[in-house]
C-alpha cells in the first residue's frame, strides 16, 4: 500500500483517536484511495502502534461510513458516489438544517452573527491562499455552527453522525469550485437570511444552498 508510507507514526496517548483521526484525513484527502484495501497489519507497522487501536479506530471509521469490511476480504476505503450525495446524503441534510435553521433564526444573538462571519472570513482568506481543503473544512464548519446555534441535540447528534460523509463529499467537490471566493458569499447570503427574521425567505435560502451546490449538474459545470 504505497500510500501507507506517508502516514506520521502516532504518540502513546489516545492511539485509537489519533489512529481514527490520521486515517479520516487520508481518506477524506485522498491519500488513500477508494477500494484501496487497510490491513491492520500493516497499518499497525506504519503507524507504530499495536493492532488493538487500529482495529478499533477502523471499526469507528466504518461506523462513519468511511471504511466498509468483508468476511474475507479485510477492510476497504469506502468512496462516496455522486447519486449517495444527491439521494441520501443532501435529502437528509435538506430535513435537518432546515430544522435546525428554523430554530436558529429565532435565537440568534449579534455574536452568534460575529461567529459565523469569522468563519467567513476564514473562508475567503482560504480562497486567497488557494486552499481548497481548508475552505471545505471551513464550510462544514458553519454548517456545524448552525446545526448547534439551534440548540437542537438530537439534531446535533444526527449532523455529527453524517459529517464524516459530507466532509469527504465537500473535500471531494473543492476541486469543482469555479471561483472560489464566491463560496463566502454565498454564506454570507445565508447569513443575511439567518439576520432577516424572514421564515419562508430563510428556509428557501438554506434550501437552495444545499440542492444547488452538489447537484449533478453543479459539479459538472465546476459551480459548487
Amino acid at each position: 500500500m504505497s500510500a501507507l508510507s506517508s502516514l506520521p507514526s502516532v504518540p502513546a496517548a489516545s492511539r485509537r483517536e489519533r489512529v481514527a483521526e490520521i486515517l479520516r484525513e487520508a481518506i477524506t484527502t485522498g491519500d488513500l484511495e477508494v477500494g484501496q484495501k487497510l490491513t491492520e497489519l500493516e497499518l499497525a507497522a506504519q503507524l507504530g502502534t499495536s493492532r488493538a487501536p487500529v482495529r478499533e479506530a477502523l471499526r469507528q471509521l466504518e461506523q462513519e461510513g468511511l471504511v466498509v469490511s468483508y468476511p474475507y476480504r479485510g477492510t476497504e476505503v469506502l468512496g462516496v458516489s455522486q447519486e449517495e450525495i444527491e439521494n441520501v446524503l443532501v435529502p437528509i441534510r435538506v430535513a435537518l438544517e432546515r430544522f435546525a435553521f428554523d430554530k436558529a433564526m429565532s435565537v440568534v444573538t449579534d455574536d452568534d452573527i460575529a461567529g459565523l462571519e469569522s468563519i467567513i472570513d476564514s473562508m475567503d482568506a482560504a480562497a486567497s491562499a488557494g486552499d481548497l481543503t481548508r475552505l471545505a473544512d471551513d464550510d462544514i464548519r458553519f454548517h456545524e455552527a448552525i446545526v448547534i446555534l439551534s440548540g437542537q441535540q438530537h439534531c446535533l447528534q444526527i449532523w455529527r453522525t453524517i459529517q464524516p460523509r459530507v466532509r469527504a463529499y465537500f473535500r471531494r467537490d473543492a476541486n469543482y469550485y469555479g471561483d472560489s471566493h464566491a463560496v463566502a458569499e454565498q454564506h454570507r447570503e445565508l447569513v443575511r437570511a439567518l439576520r432577516s427574521g424572514d421564515r419562508d425567505h430563510g428556509l428557501q435560502a438554506i434550501t437552495e444552498h444545499i440542492r444547488t451546490h452538489f447537484s449533478s449538474d453543479a459539479v459538472s459545470e465546476s459551480d459548487r
